[in-house]
């Protein structure tokens, strides 16, 4: 039994290939300004990559903010409930989700089984989202991948206090017209999103063990300043780009054993 799962987000675009319940292929790219064709080339890459022709796929479920416009889709799927069934995959133990992308913060509380119990989601200020670290990459000229490891070269703690990222952003050049050092700038960013992300969570009755998946993620600055903020350390996927693709996989396959 092979399944699909795609993700199409506001900024990346993912797809997992799962067979029974392994994954037998992944793949991550940008989703541009033609997400219908990103997704098209997502499956034709993923059928070439993994030797499967396309008569072998029985289900082919989407996700995020695209998923209504990919042609094939069998099914659309919540990328909430996407999010905690591929979690749950990497972690069954996980009881609390965070997943931060580029346009949009999630908490999802999830039961033993990956269902989801409660969520709360923040889609309407980009400050708590990969949008203000694209901001921070920009105006301290960097990149978003190298943020993280600048980061862990921080000496001291500042605050940034506004609420919008187009303030954020004044209050950077403030900083660096200062003469705040970048790694300390880029450390007062990363806590910034992780008490907005705390006081977001602090919304719903959350538990431990925490899984912090989405893009932001992979950023190690992220995960290292939402651990000391919620008091707890919180576990990264090796692929935490793919969770919700997978999710969406995982549901097109039980939906073949209903």
């Amino acid at each position: 039994m092979i399944t699909v799962g795609i993700d199409l987000g506001s900024r990346m675009s993912k797809i997992v290939v799962l067979k029974d319940d392994k994954i037998i292929y992944s793949n991550v790219t940008d989703t541009g300004v033609n997400p219908r064709k990103v997704a098209e080339l997502l499956l034709n890459d993923a059928l070439e990559e993994a030797s499967i022709p396309r008569s072998d796929i029985t289900n082919i479920f989407s996700t995020g903010y695209g998923r209504n416009i990919v042609p094939f889709s069998d099914k659309r799927i919540s990328e909430i409930s996407c999010h905690a069934r591929g979690a749950n995959y990497f972690f069954p133990k996980a009881r609390t989700i965070i997943d931060i992308g580029g346009q949009d913060s999630k908490i999802i509380i999830v039961d033993e089984k990956g269902h989801v119990k409660d969520f709360i989601m923040n889609d309407r200020c980009a400050a708590g989202t990969g949008k203000f670290l694209e901001v921070t990459a920009t105006t301290l000229e960097t990149t978003i991948d190298e943020l993280g490891n600048i980061s862990k070269s921080s000496t001291k703690k500042i605050d940034i206090n506004s609420t919008c990222v187009v303030f954020a952003e004044s209050e950077i050049i403030g900083l660096i017209a200062e003469g705040f050092e970048k790694p300390n700038i880029i450390n007062a960013v990363h806590r910034s999103i992780a008490k907005r992300t705390k006081n977001l969570a602090s919304q719903l009755r959350w538990q431990k063990p925490i899984v912090f998946t989405g893009g932001v993620a992979k950023n190690n600055g992220m995960q290292i300043a939402i651990s000391e903020i919620m008091g707890t350390e919180v576990i990264v996927p090796a692929n935490s780009f793919i969770t919700g693709a997978l999710g969406a996989a995982i549901f097109a396959k039980e939906n073949l054993l209903k």
